[in-house]
């Protein structure tokens, strides 16, 4: 991760949360790397929801179960490669301080559970009872919101992003 303890991060190299949230929802052309990755991590989200209902169908037999697992298994490597994708470009292109707190977790983590959860508020607005429904946007948002003090405090050099 490059050092620089003279400037600030730039705010613009970090998507906005609101930048994500459209991201999630179209998971094409996107403009920046970051949001690329996110776009694809949404539509793995999506994705693993519907493999799942598939797997706990009281109806599936075993062949069936089995093949859910198995692409399972390749959704959960493609969000994995994804996740790593948006750590690289991190790594590569976001400066920090040292000695600022470090955040427990990384750039792609955070996503990658905005994305997921992006997705059950998507998929309750379908069917969920209201109070489900209103649990799943409430925890977005709060996830929102946890992703926009992050990179205000990364940007501010409060607070510096893990590398792994």
């Amino acid at each position: 991760m490059p050092n620089d303890p003279g400037h600030r991060v730039n705010a613009a190299q970090l998507p906005s949360p609101t930048a994500l949230l459209r991201a999630f929802r179209h998971s094409t052309d996107q403009d920046h790397p970051v949001l690329d990755a996110a776009a694809g991590l949404a539509h793995c989200h999506a994705r693993r929801r519907t493999t799942l209902a598939a797997a706990r169908d009281a109806e599936a037999a075993g062949a069936v179960f089995a093949a859910c697992g198995h692409l399972l298994d390749d959704i959960d490597d493609t969000r994995a490669s994804l996740i790593a994708r948006i750590d690289d470009w991190v790594t590569g292109n976001v400066a920090h301080r040292s000695g600022a707190s470090l955040h427990t977790e990384t750039l792609g983590a955070v996503i990658d559970r905005m994305a997921e959860k992006w997705i059950a508020a998507q998929q309750a607005l379908g069917g969920d009872p209201v109070a489900r429904t209103h649990l799943h946007w409430c925890r977005l948002a709060e996830l929102t919101d946890g992703y926009r003090d992050l990179i205000t405090d990364v940007t501010e050099r409060r607070r510096r992003l893990p590398v792994w």
